[in-house]
């Protein structure tokens, strides 16, 4: 990532909490987000003419790493994002905030295949473009000034997670990677 970039993801998630009024602290509700964005989200159940059986597969979660997340279809200037609804809802808080952060980021879209069986398929990945969405997902959802709050009130990693609607892999990596439990002494 560019120097300054990881910075700059904390300065657009405050800016985002002060446009959308929330503090700087508080919890992001990634589909208001979304909608404050003009994207739409939708499970496969909302997209209209997918066969139930391909529903099936769509959803079918294996609990492999190639299990599909979320997806980003854009035609002309709109633009909708779909999730993976048989994983839990702090997972895809995560997935769609990252899917959102491309947008942000104005990345490079990347295509995907679809096999006969439904597996789908990206046809080339751009690891910078993914460690930046990641970055600045994280961002969003757990901004420094969260993070302090966070560890200033002495919340179990549960508690926490679920006060801002993320998996704890989440909240732990975001704690891990941002120095805020050095900065507190939690990490000697």
């Amino acid at each position: 990532m560019e120097r300054g970039f990881k910075a700059w993801c904390e300065r657009f998630s405050v800016a985002k909490r002060k446009e959308l009024q929330i503090p700087a602290s508080g919890p992001i509700d990634p589909w208001k987000l979304a909608e404050n964005q003009g994207v739409a989200v939708w499970t496969p159940n909302e997209v209209v003419g997918l066969s139930p059986e391909k529903i099936d597969i769509l959803l079918r979660n294996d609990g492999t790493p190639s299990c599909w997340s979320a997806v980003t279809l854009m035609a002309g200037t709109k633009i909708a994002v779909i999730l993976n609804s048989s994983h839990p809802r702090g997972r895809q808080a995560n997935d769609l905030t990252h899917e959102l952060a491309h947008r942000v980021l104005d990345h490079t879209p990347q295509e995907m295949n679809v096999t006969p069986d439904g597996i789908m398929m990206l046809k080339s990945y751009d690891k910078t473009q993914e460690e930046e969405a990641d970055w600045l997902s994280s961002c969003l959802l757990l901004p420094r000034d969260a993070l302090l709050s966070i560890r200033r009130r002495r919340l179990e990693l549960a508690e926490a997670a679920k006060e801002y609607g993320v998996s704890q892999k989440m909240l732990s990596y975001r704690l891990a990677r941002s120095g805020v439990d050095r900065q507190l002494g939690f990490v000697r």
